[in-house]
C-alpha cells in the first residue's frame, strides 16, 4: 500500500490553536443550545398551559352573582383582544416580540451587564415569552439558576407554539393587582366592559399596571397610574404604533376608570353556598373544576324573595329565647318547577359558614301529613271525617300524650290534624302500619333508620332537613307529584357547550285525591289550628311542629312551620345550634309561623300572591269540619193547630253553621225515641199531642261529616 503525505498548509499551522478554539466553541455554543432545547422540555408543563378559569354563578338574566376561583380570570381568546391593546404591552413590555426567538440578546446583555456591575440581580431583559414562562413554570425569584430556566422554557415554547399563542398565553395570565389575573378581568374590573371594548388609552393604562399592580392602581394612585400610561404611549410611538400627534392627543386624555362599587349582597351568601354544595353532590363537580374550570352556572333565585327573607330573618321578635344566638333556616321552593328561589342557611350567614339547610333535625309533628295522614287517606277505608281514637294509650313502652293533656276519645282526621293531636295520630300509625308508611318516606327521600310509632310524632335519632320537608310537601300542592328542589337550572362549561340542563322527574307519591284534602285540612292549620299565629291575608296552608327540650321541661328545642301557597313551597326553622340547659325556644312553633307569614306578607307586595287554592279536576272538595254547638236554651210551647187539637213547638238557638242537624228525642220508658230532625233550623213542631200526657223533649245536634252525635240539650217537659 502506497501512502500520500498530506501536508498541513502553513496558515493552518499558525493558526491551528484559534481554530481549535473557535471550532470547540461553536460545537459548546450548539451543544448549549440543544441542552437548552432539551432542557426547556422538561420545564415546560403543558397542563399548565391551561389555564385556571374562575366559574361564574349568573341569574338567568345574566346578572352575575358571584366568582369561584384561586385566580379571579377570564380567559379571552387573542381574536377578542384589539390590536391596539396587543401593541401597547408589545411596545412596554417586548418591543422586538415578533423577531426574536424567545430570547432578546441585545436586552439581556444589557441586563447582565448592569447585574455585573452591581454584583446582583438588579435588571431585568425578559421578552414577553421568558415572562409567560416565569408566571407559569417557575418561581419569582432573581437567581441564575431560574433565569436559566426561563431561557430554556422560553426557547421550547417558541418553537412549538405560534407567537400569538404566547401573546394569549401571555394577556391572560398576567397579575394586575386587586386578585384580577389575565386582561379580561381587568378590562371588567377597571372600566366595566369586556378587553374587545376597550380604547387605545384604556389599553396603555392595563399594559401600564404588570410593573407594579399595587404602586400604579389606577384607583388608589390615579397620578402615577397615569404618569406610567403616558410612557406606555411614548413607547408606542418609538415602536411605531401612533404618530406624534396621536401620542400628544392620548396623553392628554384623564383615565376614564369606570369602576363601579359592587353592591354588597350579605343576603346571597346562603343561596350561593347552596349553589356550591349542589354542584359537588348533585352533579359531581369537584373542588378544583369548580374553582378553576371556567363554568357558567345558572341558578334560579329570586333576588326580591332572596332579600326579604333575609331581611325578616334579622327581626329579633320572630326568635325569642333564653340566650343569644338563636338561629333559623329559611328555604322558598317554586312548587311547580322545583326551583329554589330563597335559602337562608342562618340568620346572617358569610360564606362558607355552616348551611343549616342541609342539617337534619327532628321534625316534629310536620311529619304527621307525611308519615301518617297521607299514607292513610291513600287507603279506600279513611276519609278526612274518618274517626280516630284519641285516648291516652300505652304501647309497649311508648306512651303518647297530647300537648295539652285533653283527649276527645273520638276525633276525625281532619280535626287531629287541625289541632296536631298526639294520641290520635300514633293511634292511626299503629294502624296502617309503620312498614307501610316508611315505604312513602323513603319515596319522599326520607330513608329513615327508625322503626319506632314515634315517628309519627316526628321523634326521629337523625331527623331530617329543611330540603326534604319541602321536596315533600310539594306532594300536597301538585296533585301528589315530587320533584327534586334544585338551586341550579343549567351548567356550561368554559367553551360555552351545555353540560347540564334540569330535566323534572316526576314521582306520584299520593293520589290526587290525598293531595287536595290533606291541602284543604293544612289550610285550616293556618287558620283555626296550630298555625294560627302571625298574620297573612292570601291563600296558606301548612303544618307546624315542635320538639321537647332534652334538658329543661316545657320548653322547645326545635320548633318548625312548613307550608305552601299555590305559587311556594317553603319551610322555617327556628333553633339553637347547641342543646343544653341553657339554649331554649320561649316561643314554640309560633316563631316560624311567623316568619313565614311576614314573609310572604312582603314577598306578596311585589308579586301579588293569589288569594285562594283553585281545585283540581277530578278531585272531590274537602268541608271544613262541623263544630257541634251545646245547646242549654231548648224551650217548649203548646199551640192550636188547623188540623190537631194540640201542637207543640220546640225553639233554640242553632248554630251559624247550618249544617249542624238536630235530632229530637223524646224520653221513654227504657230507650228514648228519635221522632223527628231538622237541618239548620233553631225550631221543630211537634203534632199530634196525645190530651191529658205530659211528654219530655230534648234536642241532640248531630255531625253528618263524621256521623257522631253532640251533647243532648237541657230537657223541655211539655204539660196539658
Amino acid at each position: 500500500m502506497n501512502w500520500r503525505e498530506i501536508k498541513i498548509p502553513d496558515w493552518v499551522k499558525r493558526w491551528r490553536w484559534l481554530i481549535i478554539v473557535v471550532a470547540s466553541m461553536v460545537v459548546l455554543a450548539f451543544a448549549g443550545y440543544f441542552t437548552l432545547l432539551i432542557g426547556g422540555k422538561r420545564i415546560v408543563d403543558e397542563r399548565l398551559l391551561v389555564l385556571d378559569e374562575a366559574s361564574v354563578i349568573e341569574t338567568r338574566n345574566g346578572d352575575e352573582l358571584t366568582k369561584l376561583y384561586k385566580e379571579n380570570r377570564t380567559v379571552v381568546p387573542i381574536g377578542d383582544i384589539p390590536d391596539h391593546v396587543e401593541n401597547a404591552f408589545i411596545a412596554i413590555e417586548d418591543g422586538r416580540f415578533y423577531e426574536h426567538a424567545g430570547v432578546d440578546v441585545i436586552a439581556t446583555a444589557r441586563a447582565l451587564y448592569r447585574d455585573l456591575i452591581a454584583m446582583e440581580k438588579v435588571e431585568g431583559g425578559s421578552t414577553i415569552t421568558q415572562q409567560l414562562s416565569k408566571n407559569l413554570f417557575l418561581t419569582h425569584d432573581k437567581t441564575w439558576t431560574r433565569k436559566i430556566k426561563e431561557v430554556m422554557a422560553s426557547l421550547y415554547l417558541e418553537r412549538n407554539v405560534p407567537k400569538k399563542k404566547i401573546l394569549e398565553y401571555y394577556l391572560n395570565t398576567i397579575y394586575f393587582g386587586n386578585g384580577l389575573y389575565g386582561i379580561e378581568s381587568a378590562s371588567q374590573y377597571f372600566f366595566s366592559k369586556p378587553v374587545s371594548d376597550l380604547s387605545l388609552t384604556e389599553g396603555a393604562l392595563l399594559a401600564a399596571l404588570p410593573k407594579g399592580p399595587n404602586y400604579y392602581d389606577p384607583i388608589d394612585h390615579p397620578e402615577r397610574a397615569k404618569g406610567r400610561r403616558d410612557i406606555v404611549i411614548s413607547r408606542m410611538l418609538a415602536e411605531g404604533f401612533v404618530t406624534s400627534e396621536e401620542a400628544v392627543q392620548l396623553q392628554r386624555k384623564n383615565l376614564g376608570i369606570n369602576h363601579g362599587s359592587p353592591e354588597e349582597k350579605p343576603w346571597l351568601n346562603s343561596y350561593l353556598d347552596y349553589v356550591v354544595t349542589e354542584a359537588k353532590e348533585q352533579h359531581g363537580l369537584s373542588e378544583d373544576e369548580l374553582y378553576q374550570g371556567g363554568y357558567r352556572i345558572v341558578v334560579s333565585v329570586d333576588e326580591d324573595v332572596q332579600r326579604i327573607s333575609h331581611e325578616v330573618m334579622q327581626m329579633d321578635q320572630y326568635f325569642p329565647g333564653s340566650a343569644e344566638g338563636v338561629q333559623g333556616t329559611f328555604l322558598l321552593m317554586d312548587q311547580e318547577t322545583g326551583e329554589i328561589l330563597a335559602a337562608q342557611g342562618g340568620r346572617n350567614n358569610e360564606r362558607g359558614d355552616l348551611n343549616r339547610l342541609l342539617e337534619k333535625r327532628q321534625p316534629g309533628s310536620v311529619m304527621k301529613p307525611l308519615a301518617v295522614y297521607g299514607p292513610a287517606l291513600d287507603l279506600e277505608q279513611y276519609t278526612p271525617y274518618s274517626l280516630l281514637v284519641d285516648q291516652k294509650l300505652s304501647y309497649g313502652d311508648y306512651t303518647p300524650t297530647n300537648y295539652d293533656g285533653t283527649y276527645d276519645d273520638y276525633i276525625s282526621i281532619y280535626k287531629s290534624l287541625m289541632l296536631s293531636k298526639n294520641a290520635s295520630a300514633v293511634w292511626l300509625l299503629n294502624e296502617i302500619g309503620i312498614d307501610y308508611s316508611k315505604n312513602y318516606l323513603e319515596k319522599l327521600g326520607m330513608d329513615l333508620e327508625d322503626n319506632g310509632l314515634s315517628i309519627a310524632l316526628g321523634g326521629l335519632k337523625k331527623g331530617v332537613t329543611p330540603v326534604d320537608l319541602v321536596r315533600s310537601y310539594r306532594t300536597f300542592i301538585h296533585d301528589g307529584e315530587m320533584i327534586e328542589p334544585h338551586s341550579i337550572v343549567e351548567i356550561y362549561d368554559k367553551d360555552g357547550e351545555l353540560v347540564h340542563k334540569y330535566e323534572p322527574k316526576p314521582e306520584q307519591i299520593f293520589n290526587p285525591q290525598t293531595a287536595w284534602s290533606i291541602t284543604r285540612m293544612l289550610e285550616s292549620v293556618v287558620t283555626e289550628g296550630t298555625g294560627r299565629s302571625g298574620t297573612y291575608e292570601k291563600a296558606l296552608a301548612g303544618k307546624t311542629g315542635s320538639t321537647q327540650h332534652p334538658y329543661v321541661d316545657k320548653k322547645t328545642k326545635d320548633a318548625w312551620f312548613v307550608g305552601f301557597t299555590p305559587e311556594y313551597v317553603g319551610s322555617v326553622w327556628v333553633g339553637y345550634d347547641q342543646s343544653d340547659e341553657k339554649h331554649y325556644l320561649n316561643d314554640g312553633s309560633a316563631s316560624p309561623t311567623k316568619v313565614m307569614k311576614e314573609v310572604l306578607t312582603r314577598v306578596d307586595q311585589v308579586k301579588q300572591l293569589e288569594d285562594s287554592f283553585t281545585q283540581p279536576d277530578g278531585v272531590e272538595d274537602v268541608p271544613p269540619p262541623i263544630d257541634l254547638p251545646v245547646i242549654d236554651d231548648l224551650d217548649g210551647t203548646l199551640s192550636f193547630g188547623s188540623l190537631t187539637l194540640l201542637q207543640a213547638e220546640l225553639t233554640w238557638t242553632p248554630a251559624q253553621d247550618d249544617r249542624v242537624v238536630y235530632r229530637i228525642y223524646r224520653e221513654e220508658d227504657g230507650q228514648d225515641e228519635r221522632i223527628g230532625e231538622v237541618e239548620g233550623k233553631g225550631r221543630y213542631t211537634i203534632k199530634r199531642l196525645t190530651l191529658f200526657h205530659d211528654e219530655t223533649y230534648y234536642i241532640v245536634p248531630y255531625d253528618p261529616l263524621t256521623d257522631t252525635e253532640g251533647s243532648p240539650s237541657n230537657q223541655v217537659r211539655v204539660e196539658w
